[in-house]
């Protein structure tokens, strides 16, 4: 959908941009500076902004500790991503290192590690590198792309070694 540069946004009283931001946290877990800026975007002050924001936390309806917790087990789920790539994004997306440690208490342990064996063994049917040095370098570069301590990369490689 294309924006007109002519038309100015619209301007919302807090009163009528609750509900509207009530839909938008409703959609789906946020955080706080989501919530911010698209109050901002409706031309609320930082004042206006923080009243509403504290409003939103108090109805449960804006949760950052709950965001990190689903943002972790999305991302490790569908993208592939190790604990170290999910924290670096949750850090830039401004959580605190408590949420951040609380999202990451989500990771199964097991559910992880198998999660890196199905990554690798994925990479390893389509790598084409014959060298094997090269080639393990290249998979130990793809898993630490992905945000996976090297130790179990390490380890990982070394029960693909053993099964070959």
């Amino acid at each position: 959908m294309f924006k007109n540069p002519d038309k100015a946004p619209k301007s919302y009283t807090p009163a009528e941009a609750l509900p509207k931001i009530a839909a938008f946290c409703a959609y789906q877990e946020r955080t706080q500076k989501e919530v911010a800026d698209k109050l901002k975007s409706y031309g609320l002050d930082e004042d206006e902004a923080g009243e509403i924001i504290i409003r939103l936390g108090r109805e449960k309806l804006l949760d950052e500790e709950r965001y990190a917790q689903a943002y972790a087990r999305g991302k490790h789920r569908t993208n592939g991503w190790g604990r170290r790539r999910i924290k670096m994004e949750m850090k830039a997306k401004g959580l605190s290192e408590y949420c951040i440690k609380s999202g990451l208490k989500e990771l199964d342990g097991d559910e992880y590690y198998d999660k890196l064996k199905q990554l690798l063994g994925q990479r390893a049917a389509r790598e084409k590198e014959s060298h094997p040095q090269k080639r393990k370098m290249k998979l130990m570069a793809y898993l630490t792309q992905k945000g996976y301590e090297s130790d179990l990369i390490q380890e990982a490689l070394g029960e693909l070694a053993d099964e070959s």
